[in-house]
């Protein structure tokens, strides 16, 4: 691999690690406001954002 496909790389995997802590909070602020979120509303809420985002298939869980 060469230095611009880890770049790349890395760039990729920054995105996808924010694209998840923003749904992270958006999930967590609606918990805030109106309850649990049960798991298939969180499961649907994830498809919807990456069909948003043009990343099906892709999604990475924040940490």
């Amino acid at each position: 691999m060469g230095k611009r496909e880890f770049s790349s790389f890395i760039a990729s995997a920054v995105e996808r690690e924010l694209r998840g802590m923003l749904l992270d909070e958006y999930i967590a602020d609606h918990e805030r406001r109106i309850g649990p979120l049960p798991e298939a509303e969180r499961r649907r809420a994830r498809e919807l954002f990456d069909d948003a985002l043009g990343e099906s298939g892709q999604w990475h869980t924040a940490s």
